[in-house]
């Protein structure tokens, strides 16, 4: 499915993001510890470091799978990720061995019904049309047989923000009500806001939520 976020995600834009945000894991954890205090390793460790390590995780934009990595040191095994652009897939290729990764579309999850224990998003549903987002949540909750994590701009209502001198490419917002206004069957497993240090106006919400059965 094509819309303008896509089709800029695959121009030049797309490539100038990868280009700037291709960090290393130790890069990640520093990143995150300069915004909140604290590492994505410890983020990880806070809201799956309990899961069976056999589990078969999936990560909906994964750039070059820097965030897979991380789920690998922590002894996860079975890790996938699809991205937009080939162009991070190319490179990731030449990074990180043991994570499969394949382009495609969060708009079409090239994978089968519950084909996963967890599936999760970082920093993905922020640049995804409000109008078209039930379409990709849709998609993550089809793929997923257990858990949705995630880790997104918080807002209590919705709210456009300008993303590098663009405008419709960046969205706040409360993430976890609209999966659960989008499927109310969703349990919450777990929720914190993490606050930004140098900016009080700015958090950031990791979530992680199951379905029925799972």
């Amino acid at each position: 499915m094509k819309n303008k976020q896509t089709n800029t995600w695959c121009s030049g834009f797309g490539k100038d993001y990868t280009d700037r945000c291709k960090k290393t894991p130790d890069q990640y954890d520093e990143l995150y510890t300069s915004l909140y205090g604290i590492t994505r390793t410890k983020l990880n460790k806070d809201f799956i470091g309990n899961i069976d390590r056999s589990a078969k995780i999936l990560e909906v934009g994964t750039n070059v799978g820097s965030q897979l990595k991380l789920l690998s040191r922590m002894g996860f095994r079975n890790l996938y990720g699809i991205e937009l652009q080939f162009y991070p897939i190319k490179i990731s290729q030449f990074k990180y061995y043991g994570i499969s990764l394949l382009q495609g579309s969060a708009f079409d999850i090239p994978f089968k019904d519950n084909a996963f224990d967890i599936v999760f998003t970082t920093g993905v549903l922020i640049h995804i049309d409000p109008d078209l987002l039930p379409l990709v949540l849709k998609e993550i909750y089809r793929c997923t047989r257990r858990y949705i994590w995630g880790l997104e701009f918080y807002n209590e209502n919705l709210l456009e923000i300008p993303y590098r001198g663009k405008n419709k490419m960046m969205w706040k917002a409360d993430y976890v009500a609209i999966y659960q206004d989008c499927f109310p069957d969703l349990n919450m497993i777990k929720k914190k806001n993490y606050k930004y240090l140098e900016n009080d106006n700015n958090n950031d919400c990791m979530f992680l939520l199951e379905k029925p059965n799972g």
